[in-house]
């Protein structure tokens, strides 16, 4: 009884010490994780070293799952440059293994962790901000020391009933049938898979596999049976995550699930080879670092199969998985507001592209004989929608340079639903084709409208969270500098020829050039002009960062 007291506090402990360990590291990080995580995922290859490397530094697969989930729902990342990050974050997940198999099963560390304890504790409750959060990154690495030092006592005390004989041998077993060892390595493939279904965590169960061969209780080809199973159970968690799920975070979990499969496939056929080989360096190797080494290995061999035929593996993906979301749906998806940067971003892009579509469609119906612009009502209800995304926010902004980029966007959507108001309420009303209709109040509004597309068009284009963005996080090039100072120039030159352009309606009315209701039409036509440039002009600025417009 004291023996199972002793595994399941000791496996308690560690699952409590991860936990907290990786809140305090997700917190030390903060939004530089999804900057990171952007930056890096240019191809495939780089987004697979970047996500085990970031993996590795916050111990979280799931917490880069989450992230990639946001940054290819917002259109941040495509869907192969975020299978390259979820495939790295497998293979980062398994340093908790070196960790377990080099230091928590040889050394007994419940002397230097209870103070470790204390410290960041003291940390987590008296300090603040990256104070607090390195505190509760200590204190749960304090955890897991302590509780694999209380999972290794409970070890010692269960060799003393169960024996490797007692469990089913493995292929690669001196003297084993094919068909024996097949069925023996099955069976702990399905009791490793259990025991992560149950944990939720492949690093503890990892980690009890690991302190079950140092306490002799498995031997080498049944712990690296064990880690196959348990492998495979992570992508339990992630199936039952993406079930009510947007499409894209179940095209991640299907992705994660299949990439299981194939590299247990491959571990299964590959086993025999495998356990001779680890038999081999068992005179040279612990089997400790062995079994770390087999977890990381198999990982990597996975990665190493699918990383090349990712737009393949991409498109099985998409054709088990159709999207049936429009693209406005896409883009705002309930996972990104899980990151202000991701979400931030996201409402951004959409509303550069509502300001495009509009400003295309003023520019049309000023330069042509067309009908004035009737896409209003659209607009105004997408910006809504934004507008209740960003209402949603799960997190407030974490550094100044957020609170500035979500001030920006706020009056970008402001401008924006000012200006789709407007046309919603009749656009221009067509006056601008009449004879007594100055020409230069079109020209400015066409050239004016065309460097508003120009802007939008940029934004919506752009690459992700580029490196080399100013202060407020977005880039801006000389081209889209121009395009913004001619809109100023446009709107600050408009707003005083309409005014003039009244008195001179007015006057034309008085000596009998144009009728009352000419008149008022023309004048209205010019405000309109006048008002729709402004908000152009307004949200452009916010959308590249500039905040309040001059």
């Amino acid at each position: 009884m004291s023996t199972a007291i002793a595994v399941l506090g000791g496996v308690g402990l560690f699952l409590l010490g991860m936990t907290v360990m990786t809140d305090g590291l997700k917190a030390m990080a903060g939004s530089a994780l999804r900057v990171v995580l952007g930056k890096a995922a240019a191809t495939p290859l780089s987004g697979a070293f970047w996500g085990a490397l970031v993996t590795l530094l916050v111990q979280s697969s799931s917490a880069v799952t989450m992230t990639t989930i946001g940054l290819v729902s917002a259109g941040l990342l495509t869907f192969p440059q975020g299978l390259g990050l979820v495939f790295g974050a497998n293979v980062g997940t398994t340093g908790t293994g070196w960790l377990v198999a080099w230091i928590g099963v040889r050394v007994s560390l419940s002397t230097y962790a209870l103070p470790l304890i204390f410290i960041g504790a003291l940390a987590r409750l008296v300090g603040g901000g990256r104070i607090a959060a390195a505190g509760g990154a200590l204190a749960g690495f304090a955890l897991v020391l302590y509780g694999l030092t209380t999972l290794q006592q409970g070890m010692g005390g269960l060799a003393e009933t169960l024996h490797p004989s007692d469990l089913p041998t493995v292929l690669g077993t001196p003297g084993i049938s094919v068909g024996e060892g097949t069925i023996g390595l099955l069976t702990l493939i399905v009791v490793g898979l259990a025991m992560t279904a149950v944990m939720q965590s492949s690093t503890a169960s990892i980690a009890v596999t690991i302190s079950a061969f140092f306490a002799g209780a498995v031997n080498l080809e049944q712990g690296a049976a064990l880690i196959i199973g348990q492998n495979i159970g992570t992508a339990t968690s992630s199936a039952l995550a993406a079930i009510g799920a947007s499409t894209t975070a179940k095209r991640l979990a299907l992705a994660y699930v299949l990439f299981k499969l194939v590299a247990a496939v491959i571990a299964i056929f590959a086993f025999p080879f495998t356990a001779t080989l680890m038999k081999s360096l068992s005179s040279s190797v612990d089997g400790m670092t062995l079994l770390a080494a087999y977890h990381t290995a198999y990982n990597v061999v996975g990665v190493a199969v699918l990383l090349p035929a990712t737009q393949w593996f991409t498109r099985v993906v998409e054709w088990l998985l159709p999207s049936r979301q429009t693209p406005l749906q896409r883009a705002l998806d309930p996972s990104a507001r899980a990151s202000p940067v991701i979400a931030i971003e996201t409402a951004r892009r959409v509303i550069a592209d509502v300001l495009t579509t509009a400003s295309t469609s003023v520019s049309t119906c000023l330069s042509t004989d067309v009908s004035p612009p009737t896409q209003g009502a659209t607009s105004a209800s997408t910006l809504e929608q934004v507008r209740d995304f960003l209402l949603e926010l799960k997190e407030p902004p974490e550094t100044e340079g957020e609170r500035l980029r979500m001030m920006s966007t706020l009056h970008a959507l402001d401008h924006t639903a000012r200006l789709a108001e407007i046309l919603t309420e009749g656009g221009l009303l067509k006056a601008s084709q009449g004879a007594a209709w100055d020409g230069r109040l079109t020209e400015l509004g066409v050239n004016a409208m065309r460097a508003a597309g120009e802007i939008g068009n940029s934004i919506t284009s752009e690459s992700a969270l580029s490196p080399k963005a100013p202060p407020i996080g977005w880039k801006v090039s000389s081209e889209i500098a121009t395009a913004l100072t001619e809109i100023h120039d446009a709107a600050s030159e408009l707003d005083a020829l309409q005014r003039d352009y009244r008195a001179t309606t007015i006057g034309a009315v008085a000596s009998g050039e144009l009728t009352a209701a000419d008149a008022f039409t023309l004048m209205e036509t010019a405000r309109r002009l006048d008002v729709i440039v402004h908000h152009a002009w307004q949200a452009s600025a916010h959308l590249l960062g500039h905040g309040d417009a001059p």
